[in-house]
């Protein structure tokens, strides 16, 4: 599996990072990699608008024709990472298989300052932390030893936490008069039952798409018991057409330092998972070492993206964790057969048909889908604090971070001693907290915690 170009068109090329396949059997190798990742690039946007409030307004949830707009800029943006990774501008893009998407470790702070404040400044806090990540990308060297494992295996295992709240709601129909009734929670099962029999049985790659089989049961449920709203999909076909470009700018940021900062931290984590899914790309498909060049330009290519994806309306994007298993498992490299992937996302977001379809999705459905999804990530900060090792330094920061940063955002209150702006960071975001904490205990902690503690007691 090496990176040797070959200029002959060929199938054996599927397994070199260059080199010609050809179109026939490319296009269905590009093909699996969107549908492994479709329905988990546009969760995060139905989640986040479901709680979002505009500015000037008291209403709480974005719908209809705005909602289709940001799921249309979700697979645009979706594709031009990915077709940027492949193929870098300048120092932006790692010149691998890594497929971008819409990403669901800021969902807890995203709906905090959407709710909070309002989706304009939301907009205005990815855009300034999605430019820092990308400045910090072109100098990764510097500071990459600084994010130690402990530190990201802490924050990944809180983000699943503050998400478990998210799935159930979502689950008992969201933000809705009926909420927790028995149809919503019928839905909601269907939809959990049908993910989880669809990994059991199904082999190989199929397994990958047990998401995308519970959407479309619990979708076909849905509509048969009368509960999918087909209004505003005729509306947006109306209004926007069948064909049309997604929107630049359209909500006018706004800044706020307490929002910066609560974003710009899980800019920070996503980094460390990007380094991660980088990594292990090239450890899997390709059996090398990753180099300084290819993580620095897949780091630059999150942040920069992010701040682009701001400005068409939509949440930060980041590489895809289960497309990085995706490559692993099948050890198919090749950048031109990916990028067949990378432009169908493109064009679907060029249909707004697409997006408003999915603006028809009920709560109960995307609850049914994620609840399981989000208590893997659960499951993999466990994994990940496994990995670290849990010695007496170890096993301090994770269970300060986590309780501490988890456990006074359960006290409403609790910092109103100080300024607002510490209430706006921490007050309802376990994430910032968590990190600070897992952060500094990590650079003031002795290293050698362990072995001062067996010398006191001999």
């Amino acid at each position: 599996m090496g990176k040797t170009t070959n200029n002959n068109v060929s199938i054996d090329n599927i397994y070199q990072l260059d080199g010609r396949v050809p179109i026939a059997k490319a296009i269905p190798f590009g093909l699996q990699h969107v549908l492994a990742m479709f329905v988990s690039n546009l969760t995060p946007i139905l989640m986040v608008t479901a709680v979002a409030k505009l500015a000037g307004t008291d209403i709480v949830g974005i719908t209809g024709v705005d909602q289709a707009m940001l799921l249309q800029a979700a697979m645009f943006i979706a594709g031009l990472g990915t077709l940027i990774q492949l193929y870098p501008i300048w120092r932006v893009g790692a010149k691998l298989p890594v497929v971008m998407g819409v990403s669901f470790t800021f969902l807890a702070s995203l709906q905090y300052v959407a709710s909070t404040f309002n989706y304009e400044t939301m907009i205005g806090a990815i855009i300034v932390g999605g430019c820092i990540e990308g400045c910090l990308g072109l100098c990764v060297k510097y500071w990459r030893r600084f994010v130690a494992p402990i530190v990201s295996a802490c924050v990944v295992t809180t983000i699943g936490f503050s998400l478990l709240s998210v799935g159930a709601r979502s689950f008992g129909g969201g933000y809705v008069e009926d909420f927790g009734s028995i149809e919503n929670m019928i839905i909601g099962t269907v939809t959990l039952l049908a993910c989880i029999l669809f990994n059991l049985f199904a082999k190989g790659f199929w397994k990958q798409l047990n998401v995308l089989f519970g959407l479309v049961v619990g979708y076909t449920c849905a509509a048969v018991m009368g509960m999918v709203d087909f209004s505003n999909f005729a509306v947006t076909i109306d209004e926007v057409g069948y064909i049309s470009l997604p929107r630049f700018m359209p909500y006018t940021p706004q800044f706020n330092i307490g929002a910066i900062i609560a974003v710009l931290v899980v800019f920070l984590v996503s980094a460390a998972e990007t380094i991660g899914d980088t990594t292990a790309v090239v450890s899997g498909g390709l059996g090398r070492d990753i180099t300084e060049k290819e993580l620095s330009g897949s780091l630059a290519c999150d942040g920069f993206l992010s701040a682009v994806s701001a400005c068409f309306g939509c949440t930060p994007i980041t590489s895809f964790s289960q497309n990085v298993g995706l490559v692993a498992m099948t050890k198919v490299v090749n950048r031109y057969t990916i990028m067949f992937g990378a432009l169908t996302l493109i064009l679907a977001g060029l249909f707004p048909p697409i997006g408003a379809f999915f603006s028809t999705l009920p709560q109960p459905v995307l609850g049914g889908c994620t609840i399981m999804m989000f208590g893997t990530i659960v499951v993999s900060g466990f994994t990940m604090l496994s990995k670290c090792g849990f010695t007496q330094r170890n096993t301090v920061i994770a269970a300060l971070a986590i309780s501490i940063g988890i456990g006074f955002t359960q006290v409403p209150g609790i910092y109103s001693a100080f300024p607002k702006m510490v209430n706006d960071i921490f007050g309802g975001n376990p994430v910032a907290g968590v990190f600070v904490i897992a952060m500094a205990l990590n650079l003031i902690l002795p290293k050698d915690m362990e072995v001062k503690r067996v010398s006191s007691e001999k």
